[in-house]
Parts: C-alpha cells; structure tokens; sequence
C-alpha cells in the first residue's frame, strides 16, 4: 500500500528516502510540466518564424531575435538561479519560474508587435532558467538515493523528446491555427504545473552564505556576450563588432572569477570544474549538445530544401530520434543506478556517432526508411547518454552544491546547443550547396570526442593505485 501523499509542501522537510511514492508521482508530474515547457520552447518557435514575421511585418533578419533573446536570457540567468536556489530553495526557484515561464506565454500570445513578443520571450527565457537551472537538483530531494537514476531518466526523457519534438509540434499546431496558439497552449499546463508545484514540490535545505547581485550581474554579461559572439562569428560580423565582444567576455569572465575567488560556493562553480569527474561530464555535455545542435538545425534544410518534403513531413522524419530516446532514456537511468555513467554514455555517444556518420554517408535520393533507421540509431545512442551523464553530473558535486551541479548541467546543454547552431550557420556560410554534409561531419567529430570524454569518466573515478 502507498503510503499518504504530502499535501504541505511548506512543512515537507527534506528526507533522505525522497518523497512518498504518491506525493513523488505528483511531484515529478509538476516537474516534467515545467521542463518540458521550458525545453519545447526553445525549439518550437522556429518553424513558426515565417509566419510570425509576416503578421508582424517586420524582416526575417530582425524576427530571429525571437528565437535568440530566448536563448540569451536562459543561459545568462542559468548560474544565478542555480546559486540562489542553493540559498532560498529550490522549490521557492521553481515555482517562480513556473509562474513568470506561464505569464510571459501569455503575453507573447498575445503580443502585437515584434518588440512586445521579444521582450515576452525574454521573461519566457528569464522563467525558463529558473526552472531548468534548479530541476536536476530538486530530483535528488524528490527520489530516494537508489532510485535517482530512474529520476535521471525520466528528466532525461522529458528534456530530450521536448527538444526533438519541438519541430513536429510546431507543424502540426500551424497545420491547424495561428501561431499564438504555440504559446497560449503552455498557460494551462504551467497553471497545473504551478499549484500542483505548491502542494507537493518538497523543501530542501538552505545555504547559509549570502547571495551576491553583483556577481550574478557579472555572470549575465559574460554569458551574453559569449552567446552573441559565438552567432556573430558564426555569420561572418564585423571584425570590430567580435573583438568588442570577445574582449567584453573576456572582461566579464575574469571580474566574475575574481569577485567569487574566495567564495566557498561560486556562482560559476570553479571548485566543482577541478573534480576530474565533473569537467569530463560538463566536456560531455557540451560536445553532444553541439553534435545534437548540428544535427536538429542541418537536418531540416536537407530534408526540406534538398529533398523537397514538406514541413510536415520533414517534422515527422525527424520523429524516430524522439521515440527512441523516450525508449532508451528510462532504461539507461535504470542501468545508471548500477553500472558506470561513464561506460553506459561512451557507449550512446559511440552510437549516436555512427548514427549521425550513417547520415552522413545517405544516398542521393534516399527513401524514408533510409532516413528513419539512421535517425533511430542517433535516437538510441542519444537516449543512452542522457541519464548516465546526469548521474555522474550530480554525483561528482557535494550535496550542498547540488544546486550549482544543477546550473552546470543546464548551461553545458544550452551552451552547447548554442555552439551547434552557430556552427550550422557557419558551415552555409563556407558552402551553400554542401552546407549540411560539412555540419554532419562536425556533428560526428563532436559526438566522438564526447564519446572519449565519457569512457575517460571510467578512468577518473578509480582510485590513484588502480590507473
């Protein structure tokens, strides 16, 4: 028999075993709700961009920053909710990211201009930070210590199929009605998520060092000008405009490292970057999110512009990498929980490299099954490193600083996906016509060197006498 479900999450301390098995069911509803929100709009407004420009009557050039701003504000902010969660709570973090994330849908549903819907999407990123940057963390307080890799997967699950489906979604609801309605449709899910959020997302325990604006005021500017280099770089700016952004990063970055150098728990967490085991996961990371970055934007502009299927089934070729990560995600979180995260993601990295070679090498007029077996096996690959790398993301970092590992695990993934766009962007710029093979080799390249970074996670974790 289950045992009674919390219903005051105010007054739920923190248990080592996790939550009761109800009140947990509830809790990772409330949570895969905001997750999948915050990841499926970073991805959804893209095929709707055409349209969006059109009704707006502004250019494609400008209504790009609707996807970009989105981006900007979530890896800007990331760090600085993850710190502050470590100080007021997690759930305090969530749920006000669930809150600004469902009012900012609101307003970019309704926006009526361009400027309005920026300015939307950029409380939209600000909420998505909030959440993403303190999820992981919040897992480790929701499950018991021998069921987080089954947590893991499940986040996995939920992170990855919102990112893969995010085209398909887009298609089908354009295929039906305007385009407001890919952002009405996230209110009555973040109200579910909230309340439900309110009554069964636990308290966890607080810090007590003091939260520092300024370095947070640091860490936005150095990730803002990081991100803004690295698309302008990627379309060939003004060598001006990138050494002002270059030396700004670099100005921001060196205040920031020198403003937290004594702190015992940085806000860009330097002290955790020194475990071996916590730098080879955050180099894993950012490398498949590049690999997947690469993939997810070439892919479409083959399938579309050389293949000449319509949007709707370019949506729907991209659908088997979804299905097989939501079938592998669950299964490597459960295998995490005893065998090594290092081992169990080389081996999905090494699998989605093959995949993504294998599309690589695809005939001149491929059929459909061609396309979807290749995919399939990214999708494999893909799903088998997600939850791994979580476990070795949390399990490198002291309970105390589960919040900063939390921030890390979302910055790497978006930084990475960052750097995979811009990449994409560049390699058009180099060749127009074989535009996407140059972005799937790099895709490859970066697959296989995340590969190498995870199986090194083997090695680090063994003691000195044992290497």
């Amino acid at each position: 028999m289950s045992r009674p479900i919390a219903v005051d999450a105010e007054a739920l301390a923190p248990q080592p075993d996790g939550l009761p098995q109800d009140a947990r069911r509830l809790a990772i509803f409330s949570l895969a709700i905001g997750v999948g929100m915050a990841s499926l709009d970073t991805a959804i407004a893209n095929v709707a961009l055409p349209a969006i420009a059109t009704q707006l009557q502004t250019t494609p050039a400008s209504s790009v920053w609707i996807i970009n701003v989105y981006h900007l504000a979530m890896i800007a902010t990331l760090l600085p909710f993850a710190a502050l969660g470590e100080i007021i709570c997690y759930r305090r973090v969530l749920l006000f990211g669930l809150f600004v994330f469902t009012l900012a849908s609101l307003a970019c549903a309704i926006a009526w201009s361009l400027p309005s819907l920026v300015v939307a999407r950029l409380f939209q990123g600000i909420g998505a930070a909030a959440v993403m940057g303190v999820n992981t963390a919040m897992l480790k307080a929701i499950y018991p210590k021998h069921m987080l890799g089954r947590g893991y997967g499940t986040n996995a699950l939920v992170v990855a199929v919102a990112f893969a489906i995010g085209p398909t979604m887009s298609s089908l609801i354009l295929s039906v009605a305007s385009w407001p309605w890919l952002f009405a449709i996230n209110v009555p899910l973040g109200l579910v998520a909230f309340f439900l959020g309110r009554k069964v997302l636990p308290a966890t325990h607080r810090a007590t060092h003091k939260f520092d604006a300024l370095t947070a005021l640091y860490n936005v500017a150095a990730f803002s000008l990081l991100i803004l280099l690295l698309g302008d770089a990627a379309h060939k700016a003004e060598a001006k405009t990138l050494l002002l952004e270059l030396i700004g990063a670099v100005i921001f970055f060196a205040l920031l490292l020198h403003r937290q150098a004594d702190h015992k728990a940085p806000m860009l967490p330097i002290d955790l970057l020194r475990r071996p085991m916590f730098s080879l996961s955050v180099l894993t990371s950012v490398c498949t999110f590049a690999a997947q970055g690469l993939a997810f934007v070439a892919l479409p502009f083959y399938f579309f512009t050389t293949l000449g299927r319509s949007p709707v089934e370019t949506g729907f070729l991209m659908t088997p990498w979804a299905v097989m990560v939501a079938i592998m995600a669950p299964i490597a979180g459960r295998l995490s929980d005893h065998y090594s995260p290092g081992a169990l993601g080389g081996i999905g990295l090494a699998l989605l490299a093959s995949g993504l070679l294998a599309l690589v090498l695809l005939p001149d007029a491929p059929s459909t099954l061609n396309i979807s077996w290749r995919m399939a096996i990214c999708g494999v690959g893909f799903g088998f490193f997600q939850a791994p790398n979580l476990k070795g993301f949390m399990g490198s970092a002291p309970a105390e600083r589960a919040g900063s590992a939390s921030g890390m695990v979302a910055t790497s993934r978006l930084v990475g996906q960052a750097t995979g766009t811009a990449l994409v962007a560049y390699c058009f710029m180099l060749s127009s016509d074989n535009g996407t093979t140059l972005a799937l080799w790099t895709a490859v390249a970066f697959a296989a060197t995340a590969s190498i970074a995870s199986f090194a996670r083997v090695v680090a974790v063994l003691p000195s006498s044992a290497r």
